[in-house]
């Protein structure tokens, strides 16, 4: 054999050997180094899951009655398998089906499309779920026509008729509750993402909560969803059924809320609203609040204008979407809507004043107006006392008093002079009561209200100079052209807010003082501080759950009252504002709406309020409260914007609601005539029985028609 012969050979063995290892190499990648992974690839495609939602978990009242339950319902599907098998993929059956169901044949043929495929509808319309799932396509089926389907299976192939659950709102004595309870909307992409892989994971076709408890405790009321695992062959036809699992219900969330105290708050903030328009005010919005002093549970809020939450069920329509956001009522005032306290906030200055060593008992002029350099500060209705104690400045609530030691603050502080980290005696006090941050409220969407102080003012300048400062250079054109003088007082006022918008003045303190200015607070805030100088000083988080219950009566979680803080005020400071608060009602402001009730057996601490707000519009009413005054047990704040008065439209409601708590009927005080049963709140968590019914206390109307049928429906 030739040389070039040999050396032939020797490359043809090279690239043999050569093409020989490459292949071992990668088969020895794919066997071993990555086999597991391409058997669980190869896993996957032949195995699918089937969810089926758990039955959602209710919501009950502190005395057992449901907030939020479930009901049962008749529900048809189509189980798309069995029906791509018919002729024309069953064409006639669903002309049948849409014929015995009174419905539109396209309506099931929208339902029954994929979504992002062609010609499919948005959600909640097209179906968002798996291939292998059966597709609902009707609800709240005669019971008579679904068992003449099932009767009638050859002519109706792949199609069934089963029991399902979905929410009521049982609304015992007609109570609403709406913001708190909150409603239920189709899982979102970002939650989809956000999540694990886990079988108790969200699916496309599940439902959430979006607000309120619905939402804050989504994990507690879920529950888990059955799992049932399907083989499926090359072509996507199911061979068999490899695993079931079934659903776990969700659990039972218990409230502090009382229905029928809730029920008679809403009725009294509606009551409080008509009498602000028979006055000729708006009264266009309001807020109530009962909070337990010496926990921190709310036993109910109350806000105005609300909605029915009945009308999310099965989703809501463009028109009642539409409807609730031109009536602004899908925010709670309670806790997320922000408002200047006016005078309530004179509790707060009073602890500063005593924390700045003012001396609590000593006299103080009130002239009916104060002036500060060219700007005048009145009394309101520009009322004068003469000299007198702090005690009666809060009782008669005396502007010029307070107008007084915000100023001597103010000078002490450094005047206009005095850096941003000066001395801030209100501000530290409103901090210390909780005022500008969240109460921590377990309900989403609290807002934090804002704390007048050289501190905000000058972040404020921070954010907003440079607009100020390009808009006094422009001076307004577009306002110039149909009002000039309009045009040269926003052109002024940005002028002086660029070069100096800084500076915490005079006037800004005096403002502040008596909660207004930039304090703004939320009814809750407001609650809270009012049981914080009840209770001696200690702020409370506020709560609406008070625990979890499995639907089977077993406690699965008991939520403790939670302490946020204590607060920052001496106790000869607390005990000065629990001394003198009574009188306001005795003889001060407070005094109108409480003729006549028995002050004697249960005296009533309280402040009026009236912030005045921009514009022309009414000032906002408020009544701050607690009760009984020498043994504080609830807290109790109303407010109606554009109100007036605190005395005269929020007061009377006050009242009827502390007439409710004690069971006041004229001069007389019987428990047995409260709405609480047996004139107090329960202590221990309500029974729910074996079958997931909740027990409701003898000697009291349930407030429920049916209380069995709200229970978990299975």
């Amino acid at each position: 054999m030739s040389e070039r012969s040999n050396l032939r050979l020797l490359v043809l063995a090279v690239l043999v050997l050569s093409l020989l290892g490459t292949l071992v190499a990668r088969a020895y990648y794919l066997q071993i180094m990555e086999g597991a992974e391409y058997r669980a690839a190869a896993e996957n495609n032949t195995v699918r899951e089937v969810a089926e939602p758990a039955v959602r978990g209710i919501v009950l009242d502190q005395a057992g009655r449901p907030l939020v339950a479930n009901r049962t319902t008749v529900v048809v599907t189509v189980d798309r398998q069995v029906l791509d098998q018919q002729p024309n993929d069953g064409a006639a059956v669903i002309t049948r089906l849409a014929r015995i169901l009174d419905t539109p044949r396209e309506s099931i043929a929208d339902r029954l499309k994929t979504c992002g495929s062609e010609g499919a509808k948005p959600p909640p319309v097209c179906w968002n779920g798996s291939t292998y799932q059966p597709v609902p396509v009707a609800s709240d089926v005669d019971t008579q026509i679904a068992l003449s389907i099932m009767e009638r299976r050859r002519e109706f192939p792949g199609i069934s008729a089963k029991l399902e659950a979905v929410r009521e709102y049982p609304a015992p004595f007609n109570a609403n509750a709406a913001h708190m309870l909150g409603y239920l909307g189709p899982v979102t992409e970002e939650q989809l993402e956000a999540q694990g892989d886990g079988d108790d994971r969200l699916r496309r076709t599940d439902v959430v909560g979006r607000t309120g408890i619905e939402s804050q405790y989504d994990d507690v009321l879920r529950g888990k969803p059955g799992i049932t695992t399907l083989a499926v062959d090359t072509a996507g036809r199911v061979t068999g059924t490899l695993e079931e699992r079934d659903p776990t219900p969700g659990n039972y969330v218990v409230t502090s809320i009382d229905s029928r105290l809730q029920a008679v708050v809403e009725q009294q903030l509606l009551a409080a609203i008509r009498r602000a328009q028979e006055q000729d005010y708006a009264g266009k919005s309001g807020a109530a609040v009962v909070v337990e002093v010496d926990t921190g549970r709310i036993l109910a809020m109350a806000s105005y204008p609300t909605y029915d939450p009945s009308i999310w069920i099965g989703g809501v329509t463009k028109k009642q979407f539409k409807q609730l956001i031109d009536d602004e009522s899908l925010s709670s005032n309670a806790y997320q809507g922000q408002f200047a306290p006016g005078s309530t906030f004179k509790a707060i200055s009073t602890a500063a004043a005593g924390n700045d060593n003012f001396d609590l008992y000593g006299i103080y002029p009130c002239p009916s107006r104060m002036k500060i350099g060219t700007q005048v500060f009145r009394n309101y209705e520009s009322n004068a006392y003469g000299p007198i104690s702090l005690t009666r400045a809060l009782e008669v609530s005396c502007n010029t008093v307070f107008y007084e030691i915000a100023r001597r603050m103010w000078q002490e502080a450094g005047g206009p002079d005095a850096e941003v980290t000066a001395p801030d005696p209100v501000a530290e006090s409103a901090r210390t009561f909780g005022l500008g941050s969240r109460t921590g409220l377990d309900l989403p969407g609290e807002a934090s209200g804002r704390v007048a102080s050289r501190e905000f003012k000058y972040d404020n300048w921070e954010d907003k100079k440079d607009t100020w400062c390009r808009n006094a250079e422009e001076g307004y054109p577009e306002t110039r052209k149909t009002d000039p003088k309009l045009a040269d007082y926003f052109t002024a006022l940005d002028r002086e807010n660029c070069t100096d918008g800084y500076q915490w003045r005079a006037g800004d303190a005096l403002n502040a003082v008596i909660g207004q200015g930039d304090t703004t607070v939320t009814p809750l805030q407001m609650a809270m501080v009012y049981a914080t100088i009840a209770n001696g000083g200690t702020l409370y988080q506020p709560q609406v759950a008070k625990g979890i219950v499995s639907p089977t009566g077993d406690v699965v979680e008991v939520f403790d009252p939670v302490v946020t803080r204590r607060v920052d005020v001496p106790k000869k400071t607390l005990r000065f504002l629990r001394n003198s608060l009574p009188g306001v009602t005795t003889d001060g402001s407070g005094e109108t709406p409480f003729q006549g009730f028995p002050l004697g057996k249960i005296p009533v601490a309280s402040k009026t309020g009236s912030a005045q707000v921009t514009g022309d519009k009414a000032s906002t009413s408020w009544f701050a409260s607690y009760a009984p005054a020498n043994d504080p047990k609830y807290a109790v704040v109303m407010m109606v914007t554009e109100g007036g008065t605190g005395s005269k439209t929020s007061g009377p409601s006050v009242r009827k609601i502390y007439e409710a708590l004690f069971g006041v009927k004229g001069q007389t005080v019987n428990p047995r005539d409260s709405v609480l049963v047996g004139g107090s709140l329960q202590d221990a968590l309500p029974i729910v029985r074996p079958d997931g019914t909740p027990v409701i206390p003898k000697g009291r109307d349930s407030g429920v028609a049916d209380v069995r049928a709200a229970g978990s429906a299975s």
